[in-house]
């Protein structure tokens, strides 16, 4: 099967970008990104050992998750609105990937104080300063640490990024370097371990590899191209 052909392709990948960047064997974590995809074929990807599933839109995830064996986890990784927080949750969402703003950490805290969990997400950063993309600038959030990590029912595991688009897998690696020393210079303020960074897509995977990351967040080179028509 093309998918399960793939999917080993990608890992033998992730494990020689581990072994060159002298990493620990297995210490980076593979997310399939199912957006537009079928569960026909993302029952694909679980038959050759996938349980980690990524949907930017939590509508589509909603169709999905019950769908799949209970065994499935699932990543929010595109902007996620207020007033769908608690869906998320509830439906057992286990890492929202995109916070991009103090005040939707400040909601999902609310929120999951509320059902009385700890909510696991991921501070997105806007590392190339474009206009267009979601998330913290490295300054903003310098400068919001104290407060976000204060705030409690949540579980703040790292950092999140999506490079601007690049012709070559090494252009997106200054982009790369910036989350890692990001989240070090965080880690040495305390509390907060931030054992995650989620970087590096289909084309440049292995590089976010070498860069440090723990979370690959990789689509069409497991699934093929995407048809967004409907």
């Amino acid at each position: 099967m093309y998918i399960q052909d793939q999917l080993r392709e990608i890992r033998s990948n992730i494990a020689a970008a581990e072994q060159r960047a002298g990493r620990p064997a297995g210490s980076t974590t593979l997310l399939a990104v199912s957006k537009t995809f079928p569960v026909s074929d993302i029952m694909h990807a679980y038959a050759d050992g996938q349980r980690l599933f990524g949907e930017n839109r939590l509508q589509e995830a909603l169709t999905k998750i019950p769908a799949m064996p209970a065994d499935c986890e699932w990543h929010i990784i595109g902007p996620l609105q207020r007033n769908k927080v608690r869906k998320a949750l509830e439906a057992g969402v286990t890492l929202l990937q995109a916070v991009d703003s103090r005040k939707l950490a400040e909601a999902i805290s609310r929120i999951a104080g509320e059902l009385g969990i700890t909510a696991r997400i991921l501070l997105e950063v806007n590392v190339d300063g474009e206009e267009s993309k979601h998330g913290f600038t490295p300054s903003e959030l310098q400068e919001e640490w104290d407060a976000l990590a204060a705030l409690p029912h949540l579980d703040i595991r790292g950092l999140m990024c999506i490079p601007a688009p690049t012709e070559t897998p090494e252009g997106a690696r200054p982009a790369f370097a910036t989350l890692r020393r990001l989240a070090d210079a965080l880690r040495t303020r305390g509390p907060l371990p931030l054992p995650e960074l989620s970087m590096g897509m289909s084309h440049d995977y292995a590089v976010a590899v070498e860069e440090g990351a723990t979370i690959v967040r990789v689509g069409s080179a497991i699934f093929g191209k995407r048809d967004y028509s409907h």
